[in-house]
């Protein structure tokens, strides 16, 4: 049953084009990017909160 993820990965893959996988690809970037900031901000808010007590 292992064997058949990274064929299923691969069926995924070529089912896109190059322009397709490339703006998925960027858009999955930027959404990991925008949840560790918002973790970030969330965080120091959390923080200065926990400093005023």
């Amino acid at each position: 049953m292992q064997a058949s993820f990274p064929n299923l990965r691969r069926l995924f893959i070529e089912a896109r084009t190059d322009n397709e996988e490339r703006d998925f690809s960027r858009r999955a970037f930027y959404n990991a990017v925008l949840f560790l900031g918002s973790v970030a901000v969330f965080s120091l808010i959390a923080q200065r909160m926990n400093a005023s007590k």
